[in-house]
Formats: structure tokens, C-alpha cells, sequence
């Protein structure tokens, strides 16, 4: 895979490049904002696809017993989680997904905890369905965020039903270490909280610090516990609409399963069950490989913004190609640094205010894409912030 390789992605629907009109009010942007790559899914996933569409029948597909295998094998190997196949039930999305859990295992009121700042459908669900946000901000030192332990126990009361965990973080890029998971767990434990890890980022591991799948720590943990998971932001498939949710309590499982067939989910679609399957079975290498890339990648922005500019400072992600950037130095309000960044750079980047308290000053970078375009983004950004 050449991941320089240039491909233009507009016309094709695409969220990231056919909408900065009305993401951003003019078109004339360059869209470093959506959470997806600009580098073609892995060789073997294509073909699968394209041997599909020369088959030319697309009725109704359902996962098999070889779909759950892809996935258990694929945690075995890179996260040396051994998971029973039997705990996989699946979801058009990992946002759907967390909407389901809330809606089963909440009730209107109920309190949800979050950590901010945080991926915006955190909020967004839990308000949507008419469930409390209980929020315990994290903290930013040195350039690198921690939990606050002393104020999320000192909050939690019985009417916090669910903990929405991001491991690893969005948009912070932070990989969680086994001691922060065995904290957490041990006060969800002790308040009876239960635990929903969204892992979506957790094979995009760039820094140092492995990730630690949360259910896969104890038995205990498994059981109070929902881990979300998908290959749509390690492989670049999120249109292909398919993700897992690994459910060990086989109760919990049950009562999950009931609430999907209740708004009326049935199967994955034909082409993300393929997708998943070609992916978890053999994309190790394409992985390895964009993992590089993406290192070079990060090396590259923090050297281009140090040299360039001063005052923002680099949160430098343990995983992820999501880059989040501290520009409060600057001293401009939000606002302000939006605008800058559309009229002046002509760059469109996620406003650190969507993800909470905490985001205020900050903007979100995506730099899934090929190192022409993010030279491109960065003398955009060096434009507007000088």
C-alpha cells in the first residue's frame, strides 16, 4: 500500500469532502475534521467487495460463525484478548451501539458519567435519550491528560447507572495504563456502575503504551462490562456500517440483543460482513504498515508546529491519527479561532468546544491522510495562526 498515493474523494458522498459548504459555509476548505482516513482500505478487503459485486445478488446476509472468528482471532493476535465467540453480537455502528446500551440499561433521569473533554456522541446520546450527563473532566498536565479520581468517586451517587469509558481517548489520543483500568473498574465495581469501553481506536496504537482491552483485565470486570469495537477507524470502512459489541454476562448480552430487535436492527449489511471479515482475517500487515506512517506523521506535525508555532502546543496521541492541538496561548476566543482557521487558512478543523468542558481553545487535526495533504494542512494552519 502507498500511502503517499494521492486519491481525490470528492463527488463521492463523502462526509469530509463533499459538505465543508455546510460544515464550514464556504467550500473553499481544506476538511482535516472527520474522524476517516483519506488512504484506500487494505488490498484483500477490496477484492472481497469487488468479487461480491461481480456476483451481482445482494439479498439479505447474516454474520456466520466465521465473521466471529475473524474478530476473535484479530483480539487474540493484537491485543492478546481471548475472547468466546459466543460474547459477539453486532451493530450498524459503534453511536448506535452506545444509544442502545443507554436506552436498555438507563431510564429516563438516570445519570450517565463521561470524562471530557470527550467524543461528542457521548453527550449527544446520552441528552437524546433524556438521561442525565454527569461529567468528571479530566486533567491536563504537561501535555497529557489524567483521571481525576478524587472527583469522580466524590460524585457518584445511585442514580449513576452507566459509565461511557473512551479507551483509548477521543480527542486526547490517551491510551489508558492497566493500573488507571483497574481504578476505574474497582469504583464502577463498588457502585454497581456499568461500564461501556468504547474501543474503537484501540488498534491504532502510535506511542509507547499498549492498549488494555477493559473486559479483559478480570472476570469481574468482563461481567459488569460491554466493549465496543469496530474496523471502521482501523481499516478506513466506517461507510461499510458494521461493528461488534462483545458482551461476556450472557444476561446483559440477552437484554442487549432484545433492545436491538426492538428498533427493528436485524442483520449487517452484505458488504460490512465482508469487509469485517477480510479486514480482521488478513490485515495485519496493511495495519502495520499505516501504523508507520501515521508515526511519521505525528514526528512531522509536532516538528512543523514547534518550529513554526510556538504558542499551540501538541497533545501527542498514544493512538489514534486524531491529533489534538492547545491553542489557548494564542488568545483567541473560539470564535475568533475559527474563523481564522476558515478565512484566513482556509482549513476546516473540529473545534475543541463540541467535546465539552475542557475543549474550550483547542481544535481537533486529522491527519489519516497523505503526507502531501498534511504539509498542506499545516501551512494552512502556520497562515492562519501566525
Amino acid at each position: 500500500m502507498n500511502f503517499d498515493n494521492e486519491i481525490s474523494r470528492k463527488g463521492t458522498n463523502s462526509v469530509k469532502w463533499d459538505i465543508n459548504e455546510r460544515v464550514f459555509g464556504t467550500k473553499d476548505v481544506l476538511p482535516m475534521w472527520v474522524a476517516d482516513m483519506d488512504f484506500q482500505a487494505p488490498e484483500i478487503v477490496v477484492k472481497e467487495l469487488a468479487q461480491k459485486v461481480n456476483h451481482g445478488i445482494f439479498g439479505y446476509s447474516i454474520p456466520m460463525v466465521e465473521t466471529s472468528e475473524a474478530i476473535t482471532g484479530w483480539l487474540k493476535r493484537r491485543h492478546q484478548w481471548v475472547v468466546n465467540s459466543s460474547s459477539i453480537t453486532y451493530s450498524p455502528g459503534v453511536v448506535f451501539a452506545i444509544s442502545m446500551v443507554i436506552q436498555e440499561y438507563t431510564s429516563p433521569g438516570d445519570k450517565i458519567l463521561i470524562q471530557s473533554p470527550i467524543y461528542t456522541p457521548f453527550f449527544e446520546m446520552i441528552e437524546k435519550n433524556n438521561r442525565t450527563v454527569l461529567n468528571s473532566p479530566l486533567i491536563l498536565k504537561n501535555n497529557r491528560y489524567y483521571i481525576d479520581f478524587d472527583d469522580l468517586e466524590k460524585n457518584l451517587d445511585p442514580s449513576v447507572k452507566l459509565f461511557l469509558l473512551c479507551n483509548p481517548h477521543n480527542p486526547g489520543g490517551r491510551v489508558w495504563t492497566r493500573e488507571e483500568l483497574i481504578r476505574l473498574g474497582q469504583i464502577c465495581l463498588k457502585h454497581n456502575i456499568l461500564i461501556v469501553s468504547d474501543e474503537i481506536h484501540s488498534d491504532l496504537i502510535i506511542g509507547d503504551q499498549p492498549h488494555i482491552p477493559f473486559a479483559s483485565i478480570s472476570e469481574e470486570f468482563a461481567n459488569q462490562s460491554i466493549t465496543l469495537i469496530a474496523p471502521s477507524k482501523t481499516f478506513n470502512l466506517a461507510g461499510l456500517q458494521a461493528s461488534a459489541t462483545i458482551i461476556p454476562n450472557r444476561s446483559l448480552r440477552t437484554r442487549f440483543d432484545k433492545r436491538q430487535q426492538q428498533q427493528g436492527f436485524f442483520t449487517l449489511g452484505t458488504f460490512g460482513i465482508i469487509g469485517m471479515e477480510a479486514a480482521y482475517l488478513h490485515g495485519d500487515e496493511w495495519l502495520d504498515n499505516l501504523i508507520e506512517y501515521l508515526r511519521k506523521n505525528v514526528s512531522y506535525l509536532m516538528n512543523f508546529i514547534e518550529s513554526n508555532l510556538p504558542k499551540v502546543k501538541v497533545i501527542r496521541p498514544d493512538a489514534s491519527y486524531l491529533v489534538w492541538l492547545d491553542c489557548r496561548e494564542l488568545g483567541l476566543t473560539d470564535s475568533e479561532l475559527k474563523d481564522v482557521l476558515i478565512k484566513k487558512g482556509k482549513l476546516g478543523l473540529e473545534p475543541g468546544t463540541k467535546y465539552g468542558p475542557g475543549g474550550e481553545g483547542f481544535v481537533r487535526i486529522n491527519i489519516g491522510c497523505p503526507i502531501s495533504t498534511l504539509k498542506e494542512g499545516l501551512n494552512r494552519l502556520k497562515v492562519a495562526l501566525s
